[in-house]
């Protein structure tokens, strides 16, 4: 009898299992599409077909054809959407969606922030996943193989006070067609992000296992002799320098649960107001209250963690067409960066004129 083992995929947030069986050692040839529709639970021989022809479902490591006949041993690697039961579970909300673009297979959203994804502990309700079941009440949204069934559509995801763009898959050929451009690293995400302090190297990558902090549950830790967590990296660059916090630009090569957040702090530069990880309160400046009032305000003017999901790349699952989106960023984001603008640009005046004070002997 095959054996079957579940481990997690790398990509997208950590939605994904991926799963492996393993041959009998006396399995009898038959061909894969049957062998896998007698071994996978409310799956269709036509969602394996699909999923092999996109190259999800591989046979020791290699591209296999809906024909092939599984022989003893074989190493059978593959990630399914799964078939979408219990939808109603959830409850269908009318909340709005700034749609960015929608076609028969997929859809990009522009998330604000403070909306959580899907539900979970203390968010039953209000989430992205209740507005899609109202968007999509005649329609079935596709599930990923071994995801929850509270995330219908959902390719990835990021976090509540997170702002920015989200990819939705509208049927079951669309989830996997991106789900395997999750695992295979091509899709390309980009996030802005404004963190405190000077940045000095203007440009780096950030490579560290992200797992589980050992004290503290509700946070993530890097664990850079890998130890412990999962492979993570996450490049940088500079976008402006703004004397105690630094606008930057990332992009994931991986998508581990806070990736950016906690690399950056491991990097010594905390997310601005990210109360999960400390950067709620003055990291640098000075010791003024002058100072102290106006970090307040700006903490008041966005009232979360300083983070934006910028830019979203990926091939379409049915034209094949490289896509690409961008949106700028969310007005309360605009205006933290305005204030420090204005800050920045104060205390240049106040240099230039001490610099030329005649001063008495």
């Amino acid at each position: 009898m095959a054996a079957i083992k579940n481990t997690d995929l790398e990509p997208s947030d950590e939605l994904f299992e991926h799963q492996r069986i393993i041959c009998d050692p006396k399995q009898s040839p038959v061909r894969i599409d049957k062998f896998l529709l007698d071994r996978l639970e409310k799956v269709s021989r036509n969602r394996i077909q699909n999923a092999i022809k996109i190259g999800c479902i591989l046979v020791n490591d290699k591209d296999i054809k809906s024909n092939y006949k599984v022989k003893p041993g074989d190493e059978i690697s593959l990630v399914l959407p799964s078939n979408p039961e219990d939808q109603e579970t959830l409850v269908a909300e009318n909340i709005p969606l700034d749609i960015i673009y929608e076609d028969e297979h997929l859809m990009v959203i522009n998330k604000p922030p403070g909306l959580v994804v899907h539900p979970g502990t203390g968010n039953t309700s209000g989430t992205l996943v209740n507005a899609l079941l109202f968007h999509f009440q005649h329609q079935k949204l596709p599930l990923l193989q071994g995801n929850k069934e509270d995330r219908p559509g959902l390719v990835h995801r990021i976090d509540k006070d997170t702002s920015g763009l989200i990819l939705i898959a509208k049927n079951d050929f669309a989830m996997t067609h991106l789900a395997k451009q999750f695992f295979d690293h091509t899709i390309d995400r980009e996030y802005v992000a404004l963190v405190w302090g000077d940045v000095k190297e203007h440009v780096g990558t950030i490579s560290g296992n992200i797992g589980r902090h050992e004290r503290d549950r509700m946070q993530m830790a890097v664990y850079v002799d890998g130890s412990q967590g999962k492979h993570a990296v996450t490049h940088y660059e500079v976008i402006e320098s703004l004397y105690y916090v630094t606008l930057i630009k990332c992009k994931l090569e991986t998508g581990r649960t806070h990736q950016i957040r906690v690399h950056l702090k491991h990097l010594g530069h905390t997310l601005f107001n990210d109360d999960r990880y400390d950067g709620n309160r003055i990291l640098k400046g000075t010791i003024f209250n002058k100072y102290k009032q106006f970090v307040e305000n700006c903490f008041q003017l966005m009232p979360r963690q300083a983070l934006h999901a910028r830019s979203l790349g990926f091939i379409h699952p049915a034209t094949e067409e490289k896509m690409h989106f961008e949106i700028g960023l969310p007005e309360d984001f605009e205006n933290v960066l305005n204030k420090w603008r204005g800050y920045v640009s104060s205390r240049k005046e106040i240099l230039a004129d001490e610099s030329t004070m005649v001063w008495d002997d």
